[in-house]
């Protein structure tokens, strides 16, 4: 049975949720996405919840199951808080000695994690060298938060942007805050995000009908940076989208997702149904009187429709072709009505940005590039994963760093970035910071985040 609310009684639910005593338990925290269930996590999980049944820990030990958490190196592992231990590609049969260890307030010293090529133990998370190395804005609540449960998400301060949102009444104060902030579009472009929305705002004024899509049609060789956002923390990016759609005033919203994401899918279809349930979309918003639902188009796996043009032939049932601009989709977009368009990670930004405002979303990174990106960072290196870093970074701290170097005695000799349209960069080069303009220069481009490592 749903429950529709008023802006005041969300308010009140969330300050419930957030009210309510934490769990004191320790917490086994595992990976759930594609990549860890790839791994064997799915093995994992089993065998944690088997011990709490057997051995009737329920009350003694929590278990989270979570999307991505970014290792996919290390994956299985298991991640135990409040200390932050991290056990790496495990088996289930070690699973029993960890949770023993946790009961008696220990560590298993053995199967804890440690550098490649070393000795050295790392005793916490934040030890280890591919996590000092980030600034994990967008991707750390995927460690925080069960991505199929709502309230994990408010008490995380999932919605707070909404609210603030809806206590402003002022569309273009969001454009604003959006401008001031610096976002540029994480899907490859770098346009500016404010700009994008101002455009579809003033289009769309008088008009019947706006569009406001979210491309999930993630087709770029090594990246899954927007899968990993959808399947481990959908709620961020349904925000986004509500968000954007009151700056903008659309009443449509679409969330256009790649077929081969099924997990990505049914996540973000359990997620719309909870916001629907609260009264986050539908007819009338917490009582507001705006308008918005979100529907969910899958592709058909065309490399060709993360092109914008393409994406919206797409959606209409024609073949993904992209067409020539002008016009631009903020004029005659969908069914020739104004559209926007934002990628999944770019929508999962305002969130964080609106809530804390342009001015602290700005002080990360650099002049003309702010905030974080996230980059599936894969190939010939040792730590393989998503990894998220302020813009102006070097390359060379992502490869040698974060990332660990090369495998065994080979030689690095570049990095590719920007999928099929991008480029390679040569280790000579790899003191090149990570902003889009400093890439285009080398003669690449940022794209939407594939970091490919020779």
């Amino acid at each position: 049975m749903t429950t529709r609310m008023s802006t005041g009684d969300f308010e009140a639910f969330c300050r419930q949720v957030r009210g309510t005593d934490p769990d004191r338990n320790p917490c086994l925290v595992v990976c759930g996405g594609t990549g860890g269930q790839a791994s064997g996590s799915g093995d994992i999980i089993r065998m944690i919840k088997r011990q709490v049944l057997e051995r009737d820990l329920t009350g003694r030990i929590s278990l989270r199951i979570t999307g991505c958490l970014g290792f996919c190196e290390m994956d299985p592992f298991i991640l135990v808080e409040p200390h932050h231990a991290l056990y790496p590609k495990l088996t289930p049969a070690e699973v029993p000695r960890i949770i023993d260890a946790v009961l008696a307030g220990d560590t298993v010293e053995d199967l804890l994690y440690r550098e490649p090529g070393s000795l050295r133990r790392c005793d916490s998370q934040e030890q280890i060298p591919f996590f000092a190395g980030q600034v994990r804005t967008i991707l750390g609540n995927n460690q925080r938060l069960d991505p199929i449960r709502i309230v994990d998400y408010i008490k995380v301060g999932g919605y707070d942007a909404l609210l603030k949102a809806i206590r402003r009444g002022d569309p273009e104060w969001l454009i604003e805050e959006v401008k001031r902030s610096g976002l540029r579009g994480r899907g490859g472009a770098g346009f500016l995000t404010g700009a994008k929305w101002e455009l579809a705002r003033r289009e769309g004024t008088g008009r019947q009908r706006v569009f406001m899509i979210c491309n999930a049609d993630e087709g770029d060789p090594g990246a899954y940076m927007d899968r990993s956002l959808l399947e481990g923390n959908p709620h961020a990016v349904i925000e986004g989208m509500i968000l954007a759609a009151m700056a903008i005033g659309a009443s449509d919203g679409i969330l256009y997702v790649r077929s081969e994401y099924p997990l990505a899918i049914k996540h973000a279809r359990i997620a719309l149904h909870q916001a629907r349930g609260m009264g986050l979309l539908g007819q009338d918003i917490l009582g507001t009187g705006t308008r918005f639902e979100i529907e969910i188009v899958r592709g058909a796996g065309a490399f060709v429709c993360g092109e914008e043009t393409a994406l919206l032939r797409s959606i209409e049932g024609r073949m993904g072709e992209p067409r020539q601009r002008p016009p631009y989709p903020s004029r005659k977009g969908l069914y020739g009505c104004p559209t926007c368009i934002n990628n999944v990670e770019t929508l999962a930004n305002i969130p964080t940005l609106i809530a804390k405002g342009a001015a602290a979303f700005a002080a990360t990174g650099v002049p003309g590039n702010t905030g974080t990106k996230i980059f599936s960072l894969v190939g010939k290196i040792r730590n393989t994963g998503l990894v998220e870093v302020p813009l102006g970074t070097p390359l060379r701290e992502m490869v040698y760093e974060i990332g660990g170097g090369a495998i065994g005695k080979a030689r690095i000799k570049a990095v590719q970035t920007g999928g099929p349209s991008g480029g390679c960069i040569p280790a000579s080069l790899f003191d090149t910071p990570i902003t889009y303009d400093s890439l285009a220069k080398v003669g690449s481009i940022m794209g939407s985040g594939g970091m490919i490592v020779m």
